[in-house]
């Protein structure tokens, strides 16, 4: 008995999303389209703040590794999602199941801090607006951006390692449809009570000082905007925050749904449905929201579009041009000269 309990395991078998087969197709169909909005708005948003000269700005720059860390997480879930729904029996082996994991902890961790460190450039801007410049140096910048890629790698790496060094009993099926921490936990055969402290004690801590960055920022702003006298400051102000404000609400309110809701009210169905939302809705979305309630990125878009399709166009009048030029030439070639 204890042999079997011991056996190595070289794959997990992912419960999926749904066990009804009726349901496998339209499901690829829905999500194969989530994941391809989510995946053409991500990486159109890193192009278009990196191509574009009046995209160059803090915002922006926060911006690109938003879309960066919302393409990484819904990339390190989706396409083996896509995968499960066509293929007979839905297996990922065991380091692609670690490397699943390492990469999914690190991108969502990141989303948070990303997400809190736009909610202080936003309060530098509209708060200290003679100051901003000085503030938020570019120096200030890239420590912004770089201590939540190396704090989130850290605690990737930390969970990862101590859960796969762990002993796994024979036991391999895994109640969610991708490789996350606590679906896991409940496969090792020994304690593991050390662990879920180290997942709940990190868990809280990045939900908590993030989310009390954003609402203290948000407090902040919304006491500057109340003192404003003129109402074309308040607009300008409110749609200055409108975007990130909107991502805000929507990710952690989907989390707060998730991780607080009462015991009683907890089902495998419904941590699926929230896990869904967050891992693949969340990423289609916040690119979709910026380019529809920002108007530089929308002026950006529409320069992007008219400048590729004067190149195209150009492109194929020089073709057509060049085909003619060839057809006369051979022509010419061909028919005897008159004298």
């Amino acid at each position: 008995m204890d042999q079997v309990n011991l056996t190595v395991l070289n794959e997990f078998i992912l419960m999926g999303i749904t066990d009804r087969p009726e349901l496998q197709m339209p499901l690829f169909g829905l999500f194969l389209t989530v994941y391809s909005v989510s995946l053409v708005g991500n990486l159109g948003m890193v192009i278009l703040t990196k191509a574009d000269a009046r995209l160059q700005t803090l915002m922006y720059f926060f911006l690109r590794h938003l879309a960066i860390t919302d393409l990484g997480y819904s990339t390190a879930v989706g396409p083996k999602m896509l995968v499960n729904f066509v293929v007979e029996k839905n297996t990922i082996s065991y380091y692609l199941c670690a490397t699943q994991l390492a990469f999914f902890i690190m991108f969502i961790t990141n989303e948070l801090f990303i997400l809190s460190a736009m909610s202080y450039d936003r309060y530098v801007a509209i708060c200290n607006p003679l100051l901003y410049t000085v503030i938020m140096s570019p120096r200030v910048w890239w420590m912004l951006v770089t201590t939540p890629y190396l704090y989130s790698t850290f605690v990737s790496l930390l969970v990862t390692i101590k859960i796969f060094n762990s002993t796994f009993c024979g036991y391999n099926l895994i109640r969610h449809f991708y490789c996350d921490g606590l679906p896991l936990l409940s496969l090792i055969c020994s304690s593991t009570e050390e662990m879920e402290l180290i997942i709940l004690i990190l868990a809280t801590f990045d939900f908590i000082s993030s989310l009390l960055i954003v609402l203290i920022s948000y407090l902040l702003i919304l006491v500057a905007i109340l003192r404003m006298n003129s109402a074309e400051g308040r607009k300008k102000a409110f749609s200055t925050c409108g975007s990130h404000l909107s991502v805000v609400v929507v990710f952690y309110g989907t989390l707060i749904f998730m991780y607080l809701q009462p015991k009683s009210n907890h089902s495998l169905d419904t941590d699926k449905m929230a896990s869904i939302f967050y891992t693949m809705v969340i990423p289609m979305l916040n690119p979709l929201i910026y380019s529809f309630r920002n108007k530089d990125v929308k002026y950006a878009l529409h320069r992007i579009l008219v400048q590729a399709f004067s190149m195209f166009s150009q492109s194929s009048l020089y073709g057509v041009i060049h085909v003619n030029s060839l057809t006369s030439f051979k022509f010419f070639s061909v028919c005897p000269q008159r004298r």
